[in-house]
């Protein structure tokens, strides 16, 4: 599985180094009746590479297009439906483009939110980590790679566990 987070900023063009108000990230709600707000997700095609398969499930539910940037990390999770383990990819991505029609607009609301707004709105920590890596990326002066890995999957806090996370500063 793969799940983007999408950003913009607020009066900035390009990349720099920002404080986190001047970010804002797009989550969309579910498609069942609530469970709250998330980041676009989806699987991937054998025919894809997973950088694909997130745009294209970003461009379906949220309706947006962009830049997919590198990797924030990767996450084990447990089905809460059969209990088996699956593992979920993170990417930022940075919206060039909002589409005003998309595949899933009848069934979704897209709501662009500050990141502090976001905080509050992502229902499971893994979410929160995963912005907070992002927010972390957008604003740090390039201090190096954060590297953590976990081996198994488990079914704490959410049915998520992080495998492995890393930060790329640029």
């Amino acid at each position: 599985m793969c799940r983007c987070i999408p950003y913009r900023y607020k009066g900035i063009n390009g990349k720099s180094v920002v404080d986190e108000d001047a970010i804002e990230v797009l989550v969309i709600s579910s498609q069942r009746k609530g469970k709250g707000m998330s980041f676009p997700k989806g699987g991937w095609e054998k025919d894809e590479s997973i950088e694909e398969a997130a745009l294209r499930e970003t461009v379906e539910e949220a309706g947006v297009l962009g830049d997919v940037e590198s990797e924030l990390g990767e996450w084990s999770f447990k089905s809460n439906n059969n209990g088996n383990c699956y593992e979920g990819h993170m990417f930022p991505l940075l919206v060039k483009e909002q589409l005003e029609f998309w595949p899933e607009k009848e069934v979704r609301q897209r709501i662009w939110v500050s990141v502090r707004e976001a905080r509050k709105v992502c229902h499971y920590w893994w979410m929160k980590e995963a912005l907070e890596l992002l927010v972390s990326r957008l604003t740090s002066r390039g201090q190096g790679v954060v590297d953590a890995k976990m081996e198994s999957c488990s079914s704490q806090e959410g049915s998520m566990t992080r495998r492995s996370k890393i930060l790329k500063v640029f």
